[in-house]
């Protein structure tokens, strides 16, 4: 039951911590300005952060400058980082863009990021359009680095491999960035034997290893099983003199022996990381998932309370986190009470935590119970995100339940307008739009396929819809 569930449903959530450097840079500040205006006492972030991810910055920015704000590249610099950490790229580009039309300064590490940002956005042939239009002499190193975060991002192991040669004939192969960005490529296509060759490489080419160099390394070898290199490179990382061991790799190093089913090794490298957490929230999350897979409530709740006293504030993360773990292990009750606790001290109401709960529920076949929660919040007031209510009907799918499972897609579809970008799994849609074909009659077919066709979802679902329902077919 919960296997089909599980298919049919997203990851709610999987933190993780970043494996790839943001490109960075050092420059001088030029800035851009106007009479100052004394009435606006914000920065410009602010105005920016709160907006839509769909919604254009250009005005925003323009409007800034027109009220007589200055404007600087660094800080430009960093709204582009803090939008790229935020997944919200085609902002970021649009920020860059407008920067790169002003008359701020615009250095080659400036166009590296537009350049990275423009494959994510508009697609690998514009980044390559965009590198080719630059001249020969601003093509140096980071730019040559960008396009190559690029062919790997998109899993083109031949041009990746092909662009990093002519990166060393040039002598830009020179940074740890370039090296790890092939080792990711090399093991997310299952080449794990190829990783610790480009480690060798970039040693050998003078490149020193950072620690997620040595991270991915060890993930490769426990990948084929090879733990005794585990501890090789391990032992090899601690070694240098440049590498401080952080929690982030007794972590990693803990997490490769928990999916091997070494326990007693697990728990000796889960102790040294917490000696590294400090007051790090992030790190405690991952410390009691951690405990979560090998079953032990107990170390759990211990961080739990030790989270809660060493670090300032707990966010929404943090309780998703701490609840998806007692879910793990079966633990409704505590997770029913952990809601509770986050609902009578949060500021905004975030479904993704009641969510949790919601699919630890339909693991555990208990969808009445699921339904009756949302249903419940509802009552009060909120309400829900789309998803919610989709994973209310996946529950009562895996229940066979059709009946139900339509009315909750189409509460999910009522409250969609406020959430664009969501999107339910089509074999989820499939299932349904079958059972619709077959059990309602034509107006009730009709509304639930224009349901369907509104907005951003036309293209999601156009094939779908004329596969299940062809458009030539009476119903």
């Amino acid at each position: 039951m919960a296997s089909t569930l599980l298919r049919i449903l997203t990851k709610t959530h999987n933190f993780t911590i970043t494996t790839a450097p943001i490109l960075t840079r050092t420059c001088h500040s030029h800035t851009v300005t106007a009479k100052p205006n004394r009435r606006f006492n914000n920065n410009l972030f602010s105005r920016i952060s709160p907006l839509g991810n769909d919604t254009s910055l250009v005005p925003v920015l323009d409007k800034w400058v027109q009220e007589g704000n200055q404007l600087e590249e660094l800080e430009l610099q960093r709204i582009v980082r803090d939008l790229r950490s935020h997944k919200r790229y085609s902002q970021a580009l649009q920020v860059s863009e407008w920067m790169r039309n002003s008359d701020l300064q615009f250095s080659v590490g400036d166009r590296a990021v537009q350049l990275n940002l423009i494959g994510r956005v508009r697609g690998l042939e514009a980044a390559e359009s965009y590198f080719n239009s630059l001249s020969d002499e601003d093509k140096i190193d980071k730019i040559y680095g960008s396009l190559l975060n690029c062919y790997v991002r998109e899993g083109l192991v031949d041009k990746s491999v092909s662009h990093m040669q002519k990166m060393k004939e040039m002598g830009f192969a020179t940074r740890t960035l370039n090296y790890n960005d092939l080792m990711c490529l090399y093991k997310s296509s299952g080449q794990f034997e190829k990783v610790p060759e480009v480690l060798s490489d970039m040693k050998k080419n003078g490149i020193s290893p950072d620690s997620f160099s040595y991270r991915i390394c060890m993930k490769a070898y426990a990948a084929r099983s090879d733990l005794s290199s585990v501890e090789c490179i391990l032992q090899e990382m601690k070694s240098q003199p440049d590498i401080t061991m952080d929690w982030i790799s007794y972590s990693a190093v803990a997490n490769i022996y928990i999916k091997a089913g070494l326990k007693e090794k697990a728990l000796i490298y889960l102790k040294k990381c917490e000696e590294k957490i400090s007051k790090d929230a992030v790190g405690y999350n991952h410390l009691i998932s951690h405990y979560a897979s090998l079953g032990n409530k107990e170390e759990m709740m211990r961080l739990w309370g030790l989270q809660k006293t060493q670090c300032k504030k707990h966010i929404n993360r943090d309780y998703i986190t701490m609840m998806g773990s007692l879910v793990k292990i079966g633990e409704l009750e505590e997770t029913e009470k952990l809601l509770t606790e986050w609902e009578s001290s949060c500021h905004r109401y975030d479904f993704r935590v009641p969510n949790v709960l919601l699919i630890g529920y339909c693991q555990k076949g208990m969808i009445e119970n699921a339904e009756e929660l949302l249903r419940d919040i509802v009552k009060r007031g909120k309400t829900p995100v789309p998803n919610s209510w989709s994973i209310i009907s996946a529950g009562f799918l895996d229940k066979h339940n059709m009946e139900k499972a339509f009315e909750c897609m189409k509460e999910a579809l009522a409250v969609q307008a406020e959430n664009k970008l969501w999107r339910p799994k089509s074999s989820l849609i499939s299932s349904i739009l079958i059972w619709v074909r077959d059990n309602r009659n034509v107006d009730e077919v009709e509304a639930f396929e224009k349901s369907l066709k509104t907005g951003e979802k036309v293209e999601a679902f156009g094939k779908l819809l004329k596969t299940v329902i062809p458009e030539n077919k009476e119903t």
